[in-house]
């Protein structure tokens, strides 16, 4: 009996928050990277389109571009685009693999997808300082922050949904604020308010809150600011294409390894375990 997969986001409570959202300054920086990006791809993009829920950030950069939500089913056509950009909101999906797959399907032959996703580092020490805090004043632990995937185990997403020539990269965004208060205010105007299914209820205690502050900046204020890390991970994959480069078949080589490093070769000896 095939299990459904546990449901990771609250939807409406997503789409609430970016509702209210008033500064995603964080979308523009991934506009300027993507832009920076493409400059350094031979070629021209003449379909592009873009999943973002802030539409109004990627539109006047990307005039060309078909703008798409991020729902569970995105609204693109298959094989209708040269490029895709999935714009900052897999850590929020309830099955990341299946958006990129949708994506992959989207593109054309030699199609481009970048995907930009905040990483596992984002806001750890958020998270450190609340976890901490709410198990000195409650006992226990509530979810409060998305959890978001490492680097490490990205990168074999593209391969896993048929893209060709995949890389991942990333980058870190540290931002100084006043105080965790100030943070957790710039959280809710770039729309990424707690919108976990399975997140309290109930308002947070002001003694956890309280206590969270003090920890975040006891463990890592500077000059009187506290820090906020924002990773972001680039995924970049091409639809495949005859023109792409392929590796060579297993025994293909005209040359032996031990010549072109002008050195002897030897013969691993014959493990004698078991006998």
């Amino acid at each position: 009996m095939q299990q459904t997969p546990p449901i990771l986001t609250d939807l409406a409570a997503l789409a609430r928050n970016r509702a209210r959202a008033t500064d995603p300054f964080l979308q523009a920086e991934a506009v300027a990277d993507v832009q920076e990006r493409l400059t350094e791809v031979n070629r021209s993009f003449t379909a592009p389109a873009i999943v973002t829920p802030f539409s109004q950030v990627w539109r006047n950069s990307f005039r060309l571009a078909k703008v798409v939500g991020d729902e569970d089913r995105l609204d693109l056509t298959p094989g209708a685009h040269d490029l895709v950009v999935h714009a900052l909101g897999l850590h929020w999906a309830n099955d990341p693999v299946g958006q990129l797959a949708q994506c992959r399907r989207a593109l054309a032959p030699d199609g481009l997808l970048i995907a930009m996703l905040f990483g596992g580092q984002t806001l750890h020490e958020l998270r450190s300082a609340l976890g901490q805090a709410e198990a000195e004043v409650t006992g226990g632990l509530s979810p409060r922050v998305v959890p978001m995937a490492e680097i490490r185990d990205l990168g074999g997403l593209l391969g896993r949904v048929g893209l060709a020539l995949p890389v991942a990269d990333a980058f870190t965004r540290r931002v100084m604020y006043r105080d965790m208060f100030h943070l957790m205010h710039d959280l809710r105007a770039m729309g990424e308010g707690n919108a976990l299914a399975a997140r309290l209820r109930v308002p947070t205690k002001r003694a956890v809150m309280t206590r969270a502050s003090e920890i975040y900046r006891e463990s890592y204020g500077v000059d009187g600011l506290i820090p906020a890390s924002f990773e972001v991970i680039c995924l970049t994959g091409w639809a495949a294409h005859a023109s792409q480069q392929r590796p060579l078949r297993p025994g293909s080589a005209v040359q032996r390894l031990a010549d072109a490093l002008n050195t002897a070769e030897r013969t691993a000896p014959r493990s004698t375990k078991g006998s």
